[in-house]
């Protein structure tokens, strides 16, 4: 399949440029896959096309003058649920909150890529709350997999690559407070990073994990993501957590390569339990870098398991957060995330004050491990796309290499790698130490132009009756 919808971000702007395109027909393009693909994938909250068509005249009538309002005008793009987007409900992926509002503040992701011109066309699909590795809840449904409708696009930020890897929209905006970033990304064969906590503002600081979350951009293209992210740091008063905004612009250097950088590279962490077709593609990955230039060591085990040591403070935020909630709601929730959270409870104080002294000693354990490495490379996933109806799994053996570098904060990204024997995308995990995610988009940047890219689209078009490419 091909179209307006699988142009970059970058491509879309060059075409506004000299008039051959206008975001007119990027919207109309979007609009028409949505109309295919949409009764499939189930991957928007809220949809807004009217909105999106007339911020797009607006943005027309900008080039026509050469006078675009940012970096990102007229470029068509989706917000994820739990985003404050002003005039549209967030509900979180739950029957809890409510519809009515009022919705009349934008988050600062939100506020910034409007600024910047972005057309926005909705809020895409998560699971309850953000806490579960697949999109689906009471609220909307399954959300799916463009690769196989029978497989899960992961979560939270589901329905943000389930319409971006269909070509909807060449900019995603998502959220990682243990994977939400790159575990979709991942499983649906586009880009994705999380940044180092703080970088990017984040408003409300609310919910159980909210010192663990970063928002990203979710992109088909490595140079969309660092476009997106000089957007998304700009500075917002609201986060009180925010890193001081220091101008940098994340596409310099981004072609520089590896050439002498020294890569730990780990297939297990010592711990994970990885599927066979997933490390063919991971070994291959880290060979490619071997041929870029960069010393790459096989390291072996990193730290020890990660859940004797913070379950229990991530199940406190969960019993927290249920006991905010009046218990005549309760039937509301989603069956899994009542039973998560009532495990939550029995958690004790000094049980979760313990679990976080350590997690201070576990992020010098992994600053000490960074003067030896520039990054680190890992599976992002040890499996490929799971089955939409498994709905119960053990969250530790699904997010084994995503999760540690919430609890640290570091900047962390997924690319994809390759197809597995199955058909279905892997991505290669690349982290820094913290503050470095120029250095991460470089290397995701030099694996991206040293491989078969664009990478090949999903085949969603084939159980279906049509095809949407919008013709102007």
């Amino acid at each position: 399949m091909t179209g307006i919808g699988w142009l970059s971000a970058h491509d879309l702007l060059a075409a506004y440029r000299d008039r051959t395109l206008s975001p007119v027909e990027a919207v109309e393009d979007a609009a028409a896959r949505i109309e295919c693909y949409e009764p499939v994938l189930n991957a928007f909250q809220t949809l807004d096309l009217d909105f999106a068509r007339a911020r797009a005249m607006e943005s027309e009538a900008r080039w026509a003058k050469g006078e675009p309002m940012g970096p990102l005008d007229g470029v068509p793009t989706t917000i994820k649920d739990t985003a404050l987007t002003r005039g549209w409900p967030t509900l979180h992926g739950s029957l809890l909150t409510d519809p009515a509002g009022p919705w009349d503040e934008d988050a600062p992701c939100t506020a910034r890529l409007r600024e910047a011109g972005a057309v926005l066309m909705g809020k895409t699909t998560m699971p309850e709350y953000g806490w579960f590795g697949m999109t689906d809840s009471p609220l909307f449904g399954i959300t799916r997999n463009p690769w196989n409708p029978e497989r899960t696009p992961g979560g939270s930020s589901g329905g943000a690559v389930a319409s971006l890897a269909s070509g909807i929209g060449a900019l995603a905006f998502g959220n990682d407070g243990g994977g939400s970033v790159r575990l979709p990304a991942c499983w649906t064969g586009v880009f994705g990073l999380k940044p180092t906590f703080g970088r990017v503002p984040h408003y409300p600081q609310e919910g159980p994990f909210a010192i663990n979350i970063a928002g990203g951009p979710l992109t088909r293209t490595v140079a969309d993501a660092a476009l997106m992210l000089n957007e998304l740091t700009r500075p917002d008063h609201r986060d009180w957590y925010a890193l001081p905004y220091d101008g940098t612009d994340y596409l310099q250097g981004l072609e520089g390569g590896v050439k002498g950088m020294r890569f730990a590279y780990s297939r297990d962490l010592g711990h994970a339990e990885v599927e066979d077709q997933v490390l063919a593609l991971t070994d291959a990955a880290a060979e490619r870098f071997r041929e870029l230039g960069a010393e790459v060591v096989e390291v072996g085990p990193v730290f020890a398991p990660m859940r004797e040591r913070f379950e229990k403070l991530y199940l406190a935020g969960a019993g927290n957060f249920l006991r905010s909630v009046p218990e005549e709601q309760w039937p509301l929730l989603d069956p899994r995330t009542l039973e998560l959270c009532a495990r939550g409870l029995k958690v004790t104080l000094p049980e979760a004050l313990a679990a976080m002294g350590d997690r201070a000693n576990f992020g010098a354990e992994m600053e000490a491990f960074f003067q030896a490495w520039d990054l680190l490379i890992t599976p992002t996933m040890p499996t490929t796309a799971r089955p939409v109806e498994a709905n119960r799994y053990d969250r530790w053996k699904v997010v084994p290499f995503t999760y540690p570098f919430n609890v640290t904060g570091q900047p962390a990204a997924s690319v994809p790698c390759g197809l597995a024997a199955d058909g279905l995308p892997v991505g290669l995990q690349i982290v820094g130490r913290k503050y470095s995610e120029a250095r991460i988009l470089r290397a995701s940047r030099a694996f991206e132009r040293a491989t078969d890219w664009p990478w090949p689209h999903p085949a969603l078009a084939a159980s279906l009756d049509r095809i949407a490419v919008y013709a102007p």
